[in-house]
């Protein structure tokens, strides 16, 4: 896992011109034995899909130049949250389906907006003990999360809830093919 602070400098209008720009699509998922709704709004580009700007594009072709050699590929995807305000959230999870469920793979998350604090944990082995503590990383306008290797298969992730959360965020996220 890498964390690299103000990766993106400048580019303060950007998070607007997003939120207004981009399709964005509230989602509903099968949870806890019902149908809830997704606690914020989502938008996916697959391969070859025309981005909503060009930084996003500079992104996705900056962090491949850097990380291919050691991902062994480009990221060729992007996809998108809009958190709108403290009451928006992503559950525990690892972005581990498709081919991140069973080989190492690398997924690059550009935090724009609002400071959000991504939680880190361990996942809990089948018979083992209980989790540590979970890591905590408050992740301003601009700065970079890259979480490679097998941490998406052997750690969890999340952005909870947060009474202190005043503006909107917006994740993007840049993988490889078949990762999600």
């Amino acid at each position: 896992m890498e964390l690299h602070p103000n990766w993106l400098r400048g580019a303060e209008a950007l998070p607007d011109r997003l939120a207004q720009s981009v399709d964005w699509r509230a989602e509903r998922r099968a949870m806890y034995d019902r149908v809830v709704d997704v606690p914020r709004l989502v938008r996916f580009y697959g391969e070859g899909e025309p981005l909503p700007h060009p930084l996003i594009t500079q992104g996705l072709s900056l962090l491949s130049d850097h990380f291919g050699a050691e991902l062994g590929e480009p990221f060729r995807t992007v996809g998108m949250c809009r958190y709108r305000d403290g009451s928006d959230s992503v559950a525990w999870h690892g972005d581990d389906i498709g081919r991140g469920r069973t080989e190492d793979t690398m997924v690059a998350i550009l935090s724009l907006g609002t400071e959000r604090t991504l939680l880190l944990r361990p996942r809990r082995r089948p018979g083992g003990a209980g989790r540590s503590a979970s890591l905590r990383f408050p992740l301003g306008h601009g700065d970079l999360i890259v979480m490679g290797g097998s941490c998406q298969r052997s750690w969890e992730h999340c952005i909870p809830k947060s009474a202190r959360a005043r503006g909107p965020r917006i994740s993007v996220q840049f993988r490889p093919r078949g990762v999600r």
